[in-house]
């Protein structure tokens, strides 16, 4: 079997229609937790690996963007005692796997209200992309405190501020001018959606980004994605024929 996963990946290395950005919902870490009768966060830290291995597997193949929806600004709902739980996991996974993100020429960023983080988590994020800005094998975001419509919403009311202190002409805003004002323009959209845990929505993340996305969901709960799953869920994406709405 590893052999078999081995073959796999070198022969994405060698193709010429792999993704450039590929874009993950994680989900499934409390239902991973709850099935063995464990605290949610158990799920959370047992998701670390699939991170990892992701990253690993990207790098590798010559992947050049992957963003991971992280933390959404809905989970600010959850118990307190779960959110705090989550803030201090991320603090530690972000010291403990900086080596490895270095390793594998991973430049680190991030994307949503990143105001709303704690002080301390807001400090280990910047130092972590501080130290791997010099990196350009792949480019890891982490959606934080991400919303879809939020990121819309902030970027309209920075269009409204331009247009008022006359930066910007309404009438002249396009979809290329308007992408100008998202977290940050400078990622390609997502080719390739892969939701995990077989949930068929897309909650809230990257809804201008993701137009003309290929998706791709498994039922696989996020703790238990490998990298036969990562290939799968290439290899599905390469046998797609991508119209970007025009006809046959």
């Amino acid at each position: 079997m590893a052999n078999d996963i081995e073959t796999r990946v070198e022969a994405l290395k060698r193709s010429e229609d792999l993704p450039t950005h590929v874009a993950i919902i994680m989900d499934g870490n409390g239902r991973w937790a709850k099935k063995r009768r464990l605290p949610r966060l158990a799920g959370h830290r047992a998701g670390r690996e699939p991170v990892r291995t992701c990253v690993r597997t990207c790098a590798k193949i010559g992947i050049s963007y992957l963003t991971l929806y992280t933390f959404s600004i809905e989970n600010w709902a959850r118990p307190g005692a779960e959110v705090s739980g989550l803030m201090h996991f991320l603090d530690d996974t972000l010291r403990g796997e900086y080596l490895e993100l270095n390793d594998n020429g991973v430049q680190l960023r991030v994307m949503g209200r990143t105001d709303m983080l704690p002080k301390r988590t807001r400090g280990v994020l910047q130092e972590t992309m501080d130290k791997l800005s010099g990196n350009d094998r792949l480019v890891l975001t982490l959606a934080l405190s991400y919303g879809g419509r939020a990121e819309i919403v902030d970027a309209s009311r920075r269009i409204a501020a331009d247009a008022v202190a006359g930066r910007v002409e309404p009438s002249a805003l396009d979809e290329k001018s308007f992408r100008n004002y998202l977290y940050d323009p400078s990622v390609p959209d997502p080719d390739l959606l892969v939701r995990t845990s077989g949930e068929l929505r897309v909650s809230n993340f990257m809804l201008w980004q993701i137009a003309y996305s290929e998706i791709y969901v498994t039922d696989v709960l996020w703790p238990d994605f490998g990298e036969a799953e990562l290939v799968g869920a290439i290899e599905s994406y390469q046998k797609r024929d991508r119209r970007y709405g025009l006809s046959d």
